[in-house]
């Protein structure tokens, strides 16, 4: 949890520092395309990630003989990724960030952040949590570190943004493989792939997934609303985000004691619980941060002054979507990453439905934001109505 407080604060610094120094619209289409980098991140490697994840939590033993496996899998998906990321520019991006620009932010996040976050993950399975703390906090503050050093700069564009981002974190990955990736020999066991190819290939969705259904409504808003309303829902979620940090950690370590001992969830009084306690977290932390915002309009810079002010009208959206997100990795936990698949892909279907009818409604921003809530209760309930019928079923052997 130290490395969520560290994150936190780094993570508040580099978002004050860029949505200040790029103008709205930039910072919509950086939050977009930051996005769509994210989506396309779960392509590398097929997903063997999950299982390199499961082994280093149940035998770790293994581990440089699925990082051998991870590495092989990791080549083999980068020409699917290149097509995938051409697609994606073409289809959304086209006229708005020219090619070079879309790719190095997409280059940052697929290829230099996404394995850094691999290192982490792994460092979690085998118990070294401040090794992976220490790597997170060094990616977040290395981001704002960049920003600074952008506002320090006399350029103010796109751009000149993503050759900043590139750099802070390829630097984060260098750190991460030199200094964090456990030391073991290398050995590539073909034999042991097969049996984890299902659970590689259902994770490869399930993770694309979960990240469209998180992500895709900044690609949306853009489409639909044009970059200065992006720009503005950008800097809304952006601070719902970072609500989002203490509870993911919160759920990657009972993620871990779940995989090791699945009756631990048994009883509706233990479940209504922790589902209480992820709610108000989440809402009381937004809350307090709109009550700062509606006191001190400037506290976070001019900029975001305009968009801050709507944080109000958001109180219900991050602990609803806190849950949504807890609930997913309940069935990864379990095993049951087909149900998980499933889960995601319907609440997506739900939420970019929603989302397209009120941006087709040309409503206010402000009321926007008001009915995002009614939206997000509507995600959870679907959410919870499936998932909770799921842990009816007997978890899968991992």
């Amino acid at each position: 949890m130290s490395g969520s407080a560290g994150r936190l604060v780094f993570s508040l610094a580099y978002f004050v520092l860029l949505a200040n120094t790029l103008s709205l619209g930039d910072f919509g289409l950086f939050a977009a395309a930051s996005a769509a980098g994210v989506m396309l991140s779960r392509i590398l490697a097929f997903g063997f990630t999950s299982p390199l994840y499961r082994i280093a939590t149940v035998k770790p033993q293994l581990v440089g003989v699925y990082t051998a496996g991870a590495l092989a899998f990791g080549v083999a998906s980068l020409v699917p990724l290149t097509l995938a990321a051409a697609l994606t520019h073409a289809l959304v991006f086209n006229g708005d960030i020219d090619k070079a620009t879309f790719t190095l932010l997409v280059a940052a996040e697929a290829l230099l952040w996404r394995p850094t976050e691999i290192v982490a993950i792994v460092n979690n399975g085998m118990g070294r949590f401040g090794r992976a703390a220490r790597l997170t906090i060094l990616g977040t503050a290395l981001r704002a570190a960049a920003a600074l050093a952008f506002v320090a700069s006399p350029w103010r564009d796109l751009s000149a943004w993503a050759w900043f981002y590139f750099s802070a974190n390829a630097v984060a990955f260098a750190f991460a493989v030199f200094a964090d990736y456990p030391r073991q020999r290398l050995r590539f066991v073909p034999k042991l792939y097969l049996r984890r190819l299902r659970d590689a290939a259902m994770a490869s969705l399930s993770e694309m997934v979960f990240y469209m259904q998180a992500e895709l409504d900044k690609l949306v808003v853009l489409a639909l609303g044009g970059a200065e309303i992006a720009g503005a829902y950008a800097v809304i979620m952006r601070l719902v985000d970072l609500t989002a940090i203490p509870v993911r950690a919160f759920a990657m370590m009972l993620v871990q004691k779940i995989m090791r001992a699945p009756a631990i969830l048994d009883g509706w009084r233990r479940r209504a619980g922790i589902e209480a306690g992820i709610f108000l977290v989440s809402s009381l932390g937004l809350a307090a941060l709109a009550g700062v915002l509606w006191l001190f309009p400037n506290a976070l810079g001019r900029n975001v002054a305009g968009a801050a002010g709507l944080i109000g009208f958001a109180v219900l959206i991050p602990g609803l979507r806190n849950l949504g997100e807890y609930h997913a990795e309940l069935l990864y936990a379990r095993g049951q990453t087909g149900l998980r698949v499933l889960l995601l892909a319907g609440i997506g279907l739900i939420k970019i439905g929603l989302l397209a009818a009120l941006l087709a409604a040309a409503l206010p921003i402000a009321t926007l934001i008001g009915w995002m809530n009614a939206v997000f209760l509507a995600l959870y309930l679907a959410s919870a109505l499936l998932t909770y019928a799921a842990l009816r079923r007997p978890s899968r052997a991992l």
